[in-house]
């Protein structure tokens, strides 16, 4: 569904990715671990066409990244931001029908906001919450919504990132396996960037590891353990002591 070829990006005189080489399989999760300013998130934004590549190239179900109708290429992805990035003057279900609202995916006022308060039902929110705004919802509540703002629009590809950010542990936990559910349920391509190894165990299928602008290692989920490869193991054990320099 998604394949990277020798993706490179710098900002001004600082490399951030240094030929990123990645497929990531139709349906599948794919987790890309790695420690901050890694290039994670930028490799999102590159793929969106938010930040365009220096080098490489970029294929999103067989279409070349930045060729064809910008619109109907969004239209194909979902997105559950870090801090959920809610408009705190839209109440709950606007922000979730917000694609449905506006652009070539408008829907009608009174079918985008029955599209919203399934989607809230589908994360375990009722319809009570509907005319709620942000300000009043907890961080877990915040955190739902933000997913059902990203499946919305039935994407085809999904993208989180952090999606336990803030949590307590309780309540990523919660988070993990709505995301797997959904992800599942909808045979979606899913690719997520988190430090939080609960999160790889619980969402992944695959699981890339991005150091230093190129991913140093690919394999499933339960090959993840295993491995012998160094950068892995110091970042999945948070080893003080490895290849991956640490600030002292």
């Amino acid at each position: 569904m998604i394949k990277l070829d020798n993706v490179h990006k710098a900002f001004g005189g600082k490399k951030v990715l240094r030929g990123v080489t990645l497929e990531v399989p139709q349906g599948e999760s794919m987790v890309i671990i790695g420690g901050s300013g890694t290039g994670k998130s930028v490799t999102l934004k590159c793929i969106l066409g938010l930040v365009e590549p220096d080098a490489g190239t970029i294929v999103v179900a067989g279409q070349r990244m930045g060729r064809g109708d910008r619109e109907a290429f969004l239209s194909r992805f979902g997105m559950l931001f870090q801090g959920a990035a809610l408009f705190d003057s839209l109440p709950v279900w606007q922000n979730v029908a917000f694609r449905l609202l506006r652009g070539h995916q408008k829907r009608p006022h009174s079918e985008a906001r029955a599209i919203a308060i399934e989607k809230l039902r589908r994360v375990g929110l009722g319809p009570e919450t509907a005319d709620l705004f942000p300000a009043e919802l907890s961080g877990g509540m915040q955190k739902r919504v933000g997913l059902a703002r990203a499946i919305a629009a039935d994407p085809s590809i999904i993208f989180f990132d952090e999606p336990t950010t803030g949590l307590d542990p309780i309540m990523a936990g919660v988070i993990n396996d709505l995301i797997r559910e959904i992800v599942v349920e909808m045979g979606a391509t899913a690719i997520t960037i988190t430090h939080d190894m609960s999160s790889v165990r619980a969402i992944a299928d695959d699981v890339a590891m991005l150091h230093d602008g190129v991913i140093k290692w690919t394999g499933t989920v339960g090959e993840m353990d295993g491995c012998d490869d160094p950068y892995v193991q110091q970042f999945i054990h948070g080893r003080a002591e490895g290849p991956i320099e640490t600030l002292r």
